[in-house]
């Protein structure tokens, strides 16, 4: 299991929602419209710093991560303004929910 951790210029959330649909991933959370810095400097939402980010986490398959970043690799190459979608994926250790209890990946 991997934890995914995307951030995006904030306009872009329904794409990635459909990439996430697309790949089977129907649980997960984005956090819209929040304060952020990228390779175009700060995005407060103000006139100062104009635009926000989305911030999107999924837990992810193994199986499925390669197409997921390939889809979004791919999206991030349509356009330039696409170029600042940042991806991190990491290893899941623990996952306590959905009363299964303390599970070791």
């Amino acid at each position: 299991m991997k934890f995914v951790h995307i951030s995006f210029r904030f306009e872009y959330i329904d794409h990635v929602e459909r990439i996430l649909d697309a790949e089977g991933i129907g649980d997960y959370v984005c956090y819209p419209m929040v304060a952020g810095k990228d390779i175009d400097g700060k995005h407060f939402g103000t006139q100062v710093f104009p635009g926000s980010v989305t911030v999107c986490q999924a837990l992810v398959e193994d199986a499925r991560i390669e197409t997921l970043l390939a889809r979004l690799q791919a999206f991030r190459k349509q356009k330039t303004a696409h170029a600042h979608m940042r991806v991190a994926v990491m290893s899941v250790e623990y996952i306590l929910g959905s009363g299964d209890g303390l599970q070791e990946e």
